[in-house]
């Protein structure tokens, strides 16, 4: 019986020697855990994008910006990305401006504009400046935004591409919540058309490029954040031209002898965000800006009409 419990007690000893030589299990590869981070933030498009998620949105695909060790597109270790899926086409050659059948995406991006390079009239640099100044934009008053600020309203936007109607739409999320129409029957602009905030729109293809021309535009609306003053004499062509999946690049001409001495361009990147879609959104009701309502001003004198 002696024997018997010496035998073991060896064996308990021998055992517990074999278990802590045995080596910790295997930690998960840098960049798993910031998978699991990644599906709690929310889909590609919206903070993988850099931009607020909406609110209530739920991950789509876990493509988002992730928190932990893989966070920020895959995380150490991870395989790189592979390159971006070809331009979408139509089945008459045409590139796809939205998303593909049965499938989601918004743009993000675009809108560059003046800087202090513009070819300025006096008048026209002296508004600039006073705009900076004082950030009191018509967009904070839910007014719609013509031309390229209409691709800084928050959230993105989604074109929606109608063959069959021979027209393009370019649907707003954030801001006034409103859309642009651009033609492409061939149309002309009219003789005696009304200015209005998003002006007129023709398309056309150019090779690979949509090339977008709008004339029409009131004086109540600013084509950027405060750098580019307008009048009614205002026009612009833009130019749209899908190089792969995710990737547009928009090309600006502005031309307005009633505020510019001469002709300029601007060209900047758009972004397609894939799984993210339109969703409910108030102006009214999101409007947490009030500071761009007064500028610099302790008040907004309200017993004269306000010309932005």
């Amino acid at each position: 019986m002696r024997f018997a419990g010496l035998a073991a007690v060896g064996l308990v000893v021998s055992l517990s020697i074999i278990t802590l030589g045995q080596a910790p299990p295997t930690a998960a590869p840098a960049g798993q855990g910031g998978q699991r981070g990644q599906a709690a933030q929310g889909g590609q498009g919206q903070v993988g994008q850099g931009l607020a998620a909406p609110p209530g949105a739920a991950a789509a695909d876990g493509r988002g910006g992730g928190q932990g060790a893989g966070a920020r597109g895959g995380g150490r270790g991870a395989a790189p990305a592979g390159p971006a899926e070809p331009t979408p086409r139509w089945p008459d050659g045409k590139p796809r401006l939205g998303a593909l059948p049965g499938q989601k995406g918004l743009w993000n991006g675009g809108g560059t504009t003046a800087d202090a390079t513009a070819p300025y009239q006096p008048w026209a640099r002296a508004v600039s400046a006073d705009r900076r100044d004082n950030n009191m934009e018509p967009h904070t008053r839910c007014k719609p935004s013509g031309g390229p600020r209409q691709f800084l309203t928050p959230y993105g936007v989604e074109f929606v591409d109608m063959p069959d109607l021979q027209r393009v739409f370019i649907l707003d999320i954030g801001g006034p919540h409103t859309f642009r129409t651009i033609y492409t029957d061939g149309r002309e602009h009219p003789k005696d058309y009304s200015p209005t905030y998003y002006g007129h729109s023709v398309g056309k293809w150019e090779g690979d490029t949509f090339v977008v021309d709008t004339v029409g535009f009131n004086e109540r609306i600013w084509i950027d954040r405060g750098n580019a003053p307008h009048t009614e004499k205002l026009h612009l062509i833009e130019k749209f031209t899908r190089t792969d999946m995710n990737s547009m690049t928009y090309d600006l001409t502005v031309d307005d002898p009633g505020a510019y001495t001469a002709t300029w361009t601007r060209s900047s990147a758009m972004r397609f965000a894939a799984n993210s879609e339109l969703f409910e959104y108030v102006c009214q009701d999101n409007n947490f800006a009030p500071e761009l309502l007064v500028g610099t001003h302790e008040h907004v004198d309200r017993s004269s009409v306000i010309v932005p």
